[in-house]
């Protein structure tokens, strides 16, 4: 595998991050995830243009787009594949041991790794902890994942894909890497930005492509929904056919396998919409 690093591509072996890199010692960085079909980035624009606001809500400098789009070229060829997982890591760079930063500006990695299309439906779980929709990192897409970690981890061990937040209100929010949309008396839905969620790329599309509506929502909406679908970049719009312990028979639903069939028809005829 090649890497980009700082401004060259190396081999993995030799592309070495210091352990006092500002990502590494308190999580600050930002990174985005991007779907690599045959050496094209989908979305690569709205990705770039979220990974900036990431970085200015952090206090870190721009990021040079330039560079970054060259990065990712210069990846994608140097590591054909049919299906790829693209991660752009941008962080604080060397810094001391603590919250402050160094001087030495950001550090940028761009690796890509070989994946396979998702099923058409997946189980999720709820957890009972929550996404503070107040924090300084609402809507951020940093590297401090842990608690992510933490409730994925616990929808594996539920023969899950997926685990899913409320908000400090009790409100439905999102999953551990996803979006999540919800079917209650044929009307699609998803919770607005403002219940703590991420801006998710995949998530503007379907709401575009679809006509779901942004609609604030209580936790329990799992419960009675008809239909449930996530949305990310590596699922695109995927299914949901077990909540917990209730099932949703049937699924994909009809609304969801119209959104599954449009996402697929819109994203195959633009490749950075």
């Amino acid at each position: 595998m090649r890497i980009w690093l700082d401004g060259t591509l190396r081999d993995a072996r030799d592309a070495k991050v210091s352990v006092l890199d500002h990502g590494l010692t308190v999580g600050d960085g930002v990174f985005e995830t991007l779907k690599a079909r045959e050496g094209t980035a989908f979305a690569l624009t709205r990705h770039l243009d979220r990974l900036t606001r990431s970085a200015r809500g952090l206090g870190l400098p721009d990021p040079d787009l330039d560079e970054v789009r060259r990065a990712c070229a210069a990846v994608l060829e140097a590591n054909p594949m049919p299906l790829g997982r693209l991660r752009i890591t941008y962080t604080g760079g060397m810094s001391p041991l603590g919250s402050d930063r160094g001087d030495t500006g950001p550090t940028l990695v761009v690796a890509v790794g070989e994946t396979v299309r998702r099923p058409d439906s997946t189980a999720v779980i709820t957890v009972p902890w929550v996404r503070n929709e107040r924090s300084p990192l609402t809507g951020l897409k940093t590297t401090s994942y842990a608690e992510n970690v933490v409730a994925l981890d616990r929808a594996h061990r539920a023969d899950a894909s997926e685990a899913l937040f409320a908000n400090t209100l009790g409100r439905l929010c999102e999953g551990t890497g996803s979006n999540v949309f919800v079917v209650l008396d044929g009307e699609l839905h998803t919770p607005p930005l403002d219940s703590g969620c991420l801006a998710g790329i995949t998530r503007a599309l379907a709401i575009e492509w679809s006509g779901a509506k942004e609609t604030d929502l209580p936790f329990e909406a799992l419960e009675r929904a008809e239909e449930i679908f996530l949305t990310s970049t590596l699922r695109d719009v995927q299914a949901v056919h077990r909540v917990d312990g209730r099932p949703l028979t049937g699924a994909p639903g009809p609304v969801t396998a119209k959104a599954m069939r449009v996402f697929d028809e819109r994203a195959g005829s633009d490749l950075d919409p």
